[in-house]
């Protein structure tokens, strides 16, 4: 018997439109997705990680950190390091887009990373004692790791502070950048980031 995501969700028949992010999705199908950190320290490993654990790993994070992200800090919701709650989040999460799309859920989250992954961002370069920014290309791990960063942000935003449970918010924001609604953080990011480069090319 092939592996389920949860026990419920597969992974055959996925497709992954995005060629430039195909290699570095990974669909592997696990009833519990959690590898121990196993590859934590492996260069460039975390593609081989499957892209729902990646998801479960960024919903564990306590937030932006230092940075204010539109204005505020956006904190987590006391979740660090609790990955058997981040897993229930995620779960509930996708019976809710299951419920509401008629779609496999990790499907709809292929389409939300590819929707709301950053093909340009800016570096700063110094050059004769002068900063200034310049646009440069997002590699496809790094636009995969944005996309999740994102959508988990969102997530953390949507249900921080008021009586919206973060499985709820999750739900909203994945579906929303699947369909590529301006009402999505993830996607609202994205169009930010490449609005910021375009002008610095």
């Amino acid at each position: 018997m092939d592996n389920l995501i949860f026990g419920k969700w597969d992974t055959k028949d996925l497709q992954i439109k995005d060629l430039g992010l195909a290699r570095y999705v990974n669909l592997k199908a696990k009833i519990i997705p959690h590898t121990f950190g196993r590859v934590a320290k492996k260069r460039f490993e975390k593609a081989s990680i499957s892209i729902v654990e990646r998801l479960i790993n960024k919903v564990m994070r306590s937030g932006q950190g230092k940075r204010k992200m539109s204005g505020k800090y956006i904190r987590g919701r006391n979740s660090c390091g609790k990955k058997l709650q981040a897993m229930n989040i995620l779960e509930k999460a996708f019976e809710r887009i299951e419920r509401e799309t008629k779609q496999n859920p990790v499907q709809v989250l292929i389409k939300a990373i590819e929707n709301s992954a950053p093909r340009e961002d800016v570096t700063r370069i110094k050059r004769g004692g002068v900063m200034y920014t310049q646009a440069v290309d997002v590699a496809p791990l790094k636009r995969v790791d944005e996309a999740l960063k994102n959508i988990a942000l969102a997530a953390f935003s949507g249900s921080f502070n008021n009586k919206k449970k973060a499985e709820d918010a999750l739900a909203e924001e994945i579906i929303a950048a699947s369909k590529e609604d301006n009402k999505s953080f993830s996607v609202k990011r994205r169009d930010e980031v490449e609005r910021i480069a375009k002008a610095s090319r």
